[in-house]
């Protein structure tokens, strides 16, 4: 049994794809590849049923066979985290208390749409803690590009100062940097309870936000292990050689970030690499043609070649 998420959290935290087969079934076979791979490259830690997770796709059924399959698999391994955004408060309580019994670090919540005034985002998530079981961890997942809702510096801190089961930012607002300094600030010299602070945006920002006070990654990147020799180089102070490693894998980073597109493109690279059996995405979903194949065809090769170049093909050995 792994240990709870707390305010120290540090790490990659990857954020797992959801494999499914090509008649649109979850494809377990693939799940056990992808958990005992994302281990095997060193993460701290795996969140499963996040937005790039297709959870939004996923019934409530579907999401607790998941979820408990996963936990399963990782046995204690690594802490695990479940995203359990929904607009249904009965419906967010139920797999949050699915997912701790079987074994969950913790639980991510997005705010829900509509919270358009800081008194109304609030007050969903007093509510939320309310409700919620006393002891367990939760991750706020700002991501206004994706939920809508903007969170302020101020109306973050009142809930890491209000909310004591508050132990997480997923960070991934964007532009989001001064946000970050500002969080990390009230905790270094405010006199705020710290929480740790975890990045997204597909590692695009990594570096910088790092260097701003982030604790490391909560991302999602079909090669997990530049994002976590990335965060370990930086923790031991050996900046210069994280951004060179970094710089190497930016060109394909990018190529994934693209919106709309990029769950497709990290998914068939997953395939590529031999961990998942189909790069299907659930409809409404995005699916590559020729060009994006023959695009990502080049990025690989250029990738294996310049990490060829650098020395850098045993990247996951960094101590």
């Amino acid at each position: 049994m792994t240990s709870k998420l707390n305010e120290q959290a540090n790490g990659v935290f990857i954020i797992s794809a959801t494999p499914f087969a090509n008649d649109d079934t979850i494809d377990f076979d693939s799940t056990d590849r992808l958990v005992d791979f994302y281990i095997e490259k060193g993460v701290s830690g795996i969140t499963i049923l996040g937005m790039m997770g297709e959870a939004q796709k996923l019934s409530g059924p579907e999401s607790e066979t998941f979820l408990s399959h996963v936990l399963r698999r990782v046995s204690g391994r690594v802490p695990v985290v479940v995203g359990v955004s929904n607009a249904g408060l009965d419906n967010l309580l139920g797999l949050t208390n699915a997912a701790m019994d079987g074994g969950a670090a913790g639980v991510m919540v997005a705010p829900i749409a509509g919270l358009n005034t800081e008194q109304k985002l609030y007050a969903y998530y007093a509510r939320l803690f309310e409700a919620i079981e006393p002891g367990i961890p939760v991750c706020y997942q700002d991501f206004p590009q994706g939920t809508g809702v903007h969170i302020s510096v101020d109306c973050f801190n009142q809930m890491v100062s209000d909310f004591t089961q508050l132990v997480m930012l997923k960070h991934e607002d964007w532009p989001g940097l001064d946000k970050l300094t500002q969080v990390r600030r009230a905790s270094e010299t405010g006199g705020l309870r710290r929480v740790s602070i975890l990045t997204g945006n597909g590692g695009l920002y990594l570096p910088q936000e790092l260097a701003r006070g982030a604790d490391g990654a909560m991302t999602g990147f079909a090669y997990p292990e530049m994002l976590v020799n990335v965060v370990k180089l930086y923790q031991s102070g050996e900046v210069a050689r994280a951004e060179d490693i970094f710089d190497v894998y930016l060109p394909l980073i990018r190529y994934e970030q693209q919106p709309g597109i990029g769950l497709a493109i990290r998914k068939e690279t997953l395939r590529r690499r031999g961990l998942l059996a189909s790069a299907k995405t659930r409809a409404p979903g995005p699916s590559l043609d020729a060009d994006f194949h023959m695009e990502l065809d080049g990025l690989i090769e250029r990738l294996d070649a310049r990490l060829n170049e650098l020395s850098l093909g045993k990247i996951n050995d960094v101590s």
